[in-house]
């Protein structure tokens, strides 16, 4: 048995599939940002979102408008919509009071992420009282510095 070597031992093929195995195993993610670059990322984006409802809440459309991207697209039952667009159907729009529940963030990049929530709102809309619960989802990020609003997405929640 002394001159008996490994490859006598072991075939070629069980070493090939025992290198596939290894190569096959799931690999940890990598996380791109620290926990906490991330968390206070998610905090900034939150933050903001909320700027954005308090500013429908008190009707500073100005606050609302200059978060909002140029070349922002919002999505509701309507369909897509621009800023513009937006602007002018938010001119009679007034929330009285909001929550934001269950919230969601991925982060993007070092300025930008998506945060996804359940948002229970009520308030006044073109001189009819409602009350809603949607699923939202709302992609920021920091352009020149100031954070925008780039894609808002509202589905109503069951």
């Amino acid at each position: 048995m002394d001159n008996i070597t490994l490859s006598k031992w072991v075939s070629p093929s069980l070493i090939f599939v025992a290198l596939a195995l290894a190569a096959a195993q799931p690999k940890k993610p990598e996380q791109s940002q620290p926990a906490s670059t991330t968390d206070a990322l998610r905090d900034q984006i939150v933050a903001q979102e909320r700027a954005g409802l308090d500013a429908l809440k008190t009707g500073d459309l100005t606050t609302f408008g200059v978060s909002t991207a140029e070349d922002a697209i919002f999505v509701d039952a309507h369909g897509p919509a621009t800023k513009a667009e937006v602007m002018e159907h938010t001119a009679a729009f007034r929330l009285t009071d909001y929550t934001m529940a269950d919230v969601k963030f991925i982060p993007l990049s070092p300025e930008s992420g998506l945060i996804v929530y359940t948002l229970t709102e009520s308030g006044n809309s073109h001189g009819k009282d409602f009350s809603a619960r949607v699923h939202v989802s709302s992609l920021w990020l920091k352009r020149g510095g100031k954070w925008l609003c780039e894609f808002s997405q509202e589905t109503g929640a069951r």
